[in-house]
């Protein structure tokens, strides 16, 4: 007695992806109204207020729509465009103050949907390529994370130590 094919599997057709991204690009960007302000901000802002880790945990977040994205096939050229972004809203997002602000306009991940959206109206418009460059680029990210995050460990400390002697 077998189920017909795919009745537990979980819907993974494009719409079904295309509305988890535009769910999570929401909650990350846009989520919470700035009392007094149209303005709207993140959870991944909030996020990348935990020093020393903050702005990694929002990029592993974020990742999500770039590893949807490559399921949804596509192109890498798009693909590294999307990583682009997260990777420079993270790398200024490791500046106090400045990089909160930024990470407030910037808003990486309604930017990679809107992207991915223009691409699945028009496949065409983009040219495929090999995933190998985009395990690459991803790989690259990972590490250029780890080692912001290891700085922003060490400028903390330091900053403790001159602090508190």
């Amino acid at each position: 007695m077998s189920d017909p094919a795919g009745a537990h599997k979980p819907d993974s057709s494009p719409s079904s992806a295309e509305r988890r991204v535009e769910r999570l690009a929401w909650l990350l960007d846009s989520a919470i109204r700035v009392p007094g302000t149209e303005r709207r901000v993140g959870f991944d802002a909030l996020i990348g207020l935990i020093p020393a880790g903050g702005d990694a945990a929002g990029a592993v977040l974020s990742g999500y729509i770039l590893l949807e994205a490559a399921r949804m096939g596509a192109p890498i050229r798009l693909l590294l465009k999307m990583t682009y972004n997260v990777a420079l809203e993270s790398v200024v997002g490791v500046v106090p103050v400045l990089g909160d602000l930024f990470d407030f306009a910037w808003k990486a991940n309604e930017r990679n949907v809107r992207l991915l959206r223009r691409h699945l109206a028009d496949p065409q418009q983009t040219r495929h390529a090999g995933r190998g460059l985009f395990i690459t680029g991803s790989v690259l990210l990972t590490v250029l994370l780890l080692g912001l995050t290891a700085l922003g460990g060490w400028a903390l400390w330091e900053l403790g130590q001159l602090a508190f002697g």
